[in-house]
């Protein structure tokens, strides 16, 4: 965890050596400052590279060390970049793989900069509410151009070395060895004088335009919207054309402090570290090696079955997907190709990699064909008898060892594992639809799944590029758990006088993707319908709101009825609002007794979220989520939670516990209060002024 120092005869070589990828830390920073100078006094050495261990420059700082003095601590990053800028010897950046946020900073600092193809080159801060802090704002204008720094910084994504021209002053053949080749470069520069310095280059503009157009359109571009970090990301480079350099760095200082502290960069930030932390189960050795997935089945050829394959052909897994009737098997082969033309039409897929991808699918109406691959995703109707059907069978031909997986979205984990004689091989996929698309994977966690079992999920979640969170077994999971009382809420407010619409425009104001509404009617109301049935036949004590029952009643399913909480005009997902779903509303009050009343959009807010909170108290309380973060992540994820506001949890802890639980209370003297009952964690961590997330 620091930095290799080496002469290669007249050229010191410094190597930053921080797996695994070469974070910036304090024990990196301190061994390479004191290489550049070692290099500096001594005689021999005419000319430094600086690289990094393995297959990449630097990924920027060391996120083991945020939140942590060892950020601040000496030598800064700043130190470490002026160091190198201020050598009497000229310094040559050996940037290949990743370089990004403080690596990408550093280069600017040093005098050249020698890249090998295909190097992924960022200043990714904005994704975490930030701007460039160690001088990128004001180098990167002045090393490739104010227009092409300004789309790099506002939107922090990555651009291949090779269309940077620019920013580099030799870019290698393929296959040639950076070190090689940049130490090569530096004794070729050796003896330049003055040494160029990218801090003394003016800033460049596009031909035919002047700065201030260029400024104008950018500003324009981030005008509005709940993030403040692009558009101080924007003011911050404007100041590298106002300002001298010196003047524009203590300008991007104090903008960077600013972002620092606001609740939006912090519930970046830490939706940033839960990803992370996620990946990090309780009782998973992390040297527990995975069962590998080499191939793939997926049984049941619907939305779901058709998605979950289109994501493994897409990671480059064989799959053979398997129904009982060739007319279904045809509907899901069709879609799956949909889905690659799709991806081809969008520009996320080339044209000539489409057919190999689908030459990986094939579909059979006989299981036994599956029987070879490492893992099987069932992903048939939700209802338990068929799928303890579906894993008897699955029991009786699967191969030994083959991982048998569930796409269960609220079923019984270890019921279904127990329909087989090997429970130790069976898991939880929750895909979440489109399965192709959508970026959350609960992995849910059965009773006697195998450690490498459970490795083997996490690794498959991360070759298909999904995020993915642990979660124990009980009705819904994490995410669809929660979500029952939320929607609870949601038709409790109708009952008093809301409308969809606006119980849908007052969440979505507040960041959510999709108003419950909304996002009802594109799954389908008869899927909730159905579950609210399987409840009341489990749970015949608890009471559910009685109008979704209604508008399923009246075949009112959704989009794919063009009737639901809204009306669809044929052909068309524009939701409009209907008038026969408001009288059913205002109906279904009258019966209940209820006048109607004005409710402020801010009740709407607090009753929909807290819900979310209240019940993931309980889910943390009886280790269904191993941490507060993990639930944040899933609703973040995969349910359209504002990443501004950091989760439901996190947003707890920022409107204060106290407040949350008051509020609950609140709403338990209100019509449906005995919906409200305030989670013993909840209670007990207001008391004491905790939070949810320790390290939020």
């Amino acid at each position: 965890m620091s930095a290799d120092y080496a002469v290669h005869d007249d050229v010191a070589v410094i190597t930053l050596n921080n797996p695994p990828v070469n974070g910036m830390g304090l024990a990196t920073r301190t061994a390479a400052v004191a290489g550049l100078r070692r290099a500096e006094a001594d005689p021999a050495v005419r000319a430094v590279v600086v690289t990094g261990a393995g297959n990449v420059f630097s990924g920027g700082a060391d996120i083991r060390e945020f939140n942590t003095p060892k950020v601040w601590a000496e030598p800064t990053l700043d130190t470490f970049i002026r160091t190198a800028e201020g050598l009497t010897k000229p310094v040559v950046a050996a940037i290949h793989g990743v370089c990004m946020g403080g690596g990408l900073e550093f280069s600017l600092g040093c005098h050249y900069r020698v890249a090998a193809p295909g190097a992924q080159v960022a200043l990714p801060e904005v994704k975490i509410g930030l701007l460039p802090g160690a001088g990128g704002t004001q180098r990167l204008p002045r090393a490739v151009g104010l227009a092409t720094a300004l789309e790099m910084i506002v939107s922090g994504n990555a651009v291949a070395s090779e269309k940077l021209a620019p920013l580099f002053d030799a870019v290698l053949a393929p296959g040639m060895d950076i070190v090689a080749g940049a130490i090569a470069f530096a004794r070729g520069v050796a003896d330049a004088k003055p040494l160029p310095r990218v801090r003394d280059r003016a800033v460049g503009v596009p031909d035919g335009q002047d700065a201030s157009a260029v400024l104008a359109a950018a500003r324009a571009r981030v005008a509005g919207g709940p993030y403040p970090a692009p558009r101080a990301c924007v003011e911050a480079v404007a100041a590298s054309v106002d300002m001298p350099f010196d003047e524009g760095i203590a300008f991007e200082r104090r903008g960077f402090l600013a972002l620092a502290q606001t609740v939006e960069s912090q519930a970046l930030r830490h939706a940033f570290f839960a990803e992370r932390a996620a990946t990090k189960v309780a009782g998973l050795a992390p040297d527990t090696a995975a069962r590998p997935i080499r191939s793939a089945a997926v049984v049941g050829a619907g939305t779901m079955g058709s998605g979950i394959a289109t994501a493994f052909a897409g990671a480059g897994i064989p799959v053979t997907l398997v129904d009982t009737a060739q007319e279904a098997l045809d509907r899901g082969l069709a879609a799956i190709r949909r889905n690659v033309e799709s991806a081809v039409a969008k520009g996320r897929l080339a044209a000539d990699k489409a057919q190999a991808r689908l030459a990986l699918v094939r579909g059979t109406l006989a299981l036994e064909e599956a029987a070879q691959a490492d893992i099987v995703v069932e992903a048939v109707f939700e209802d338990l008898a068929v799928k303890e059907d579906v894993f008897r069978r699955l029991d009786a031909v699967m191969r030994p060892g083959a991982i048998l997986a569930t796409n269960t979205s609220t079923l019984d984990v270890n019921r279904i594992a127990q329909a087989t004689r090997r429970p130790q091989d069976v898991l939880g996929l929750h895909f979440f639809s489109p399965a192709h698309v959508m970026k959350l994977l609960e992995i849910v966690r059965a009773d006697a799944t195998a450690p490498d079992v459970l490795a083997a999920g996490l690794a498959l979640a991360k070759a298909l590029k999904k995020t993915a969170v642990v979660a124990r077994v009980c009705d819904g999971f994490i995410g669809n758990r929660m979500l029952e009382p939320y929607l609870r809420q949601a038709a409790y407010l109708l009952d008093e006088g809301a409308t969809p619409e606006q119980v849908d425009s007052a969440i979505e104001a507040f960041g959510f993707a999709m108003g419950p509404f909304r996002m009802s009617d594109l799954a389908g109301n008869d899927i909730g319908w159905a579950i609210r049935k399987r409840k009341a036949a489990q749970q015949p004590d608890v009471r559910q709101p009685r109008l979704p029952d209604l508008l399923c009643e009246a075949g009112r399913f959704g989009q794919k009825t063009g009737a639901g909480w809204y009306d669809y005009a044929p052909g068309t997902r524009t939701a409009q609002p209907s008038a026969v779903v408001h009288d059913m509303i205002a109906r279904h009050a009258a019966g209940l007794g209820l006048a109607p009343r004005a409710i402020p959009d801010a009740e709407i807010v607090e009753r929909l979220v807290y819900a979310l909170v209240n019940e993931g108290a309980r889910i943390l309380e009886e280790g269904v989520a191993q941490r507060a973060s993990d639930i944040d992540v899933v609703y973040l994820a995969g349910y359209g939670f504002p990443p501004y506001r950091g989760g439901p949890m996190f947003y707890a802890d920022t409107a204060g516990l106290p407040a949350v639980v008051a509020a609950i209370e609140r709403f338990a003297q209100g019509y449906e209060g005995g919906a409200w009952v305030a989670a013993p964690l909840l209670v007990r961590l207001a008391g004491e002024g905790g939070r949810f997330n320790v390290s939020a």
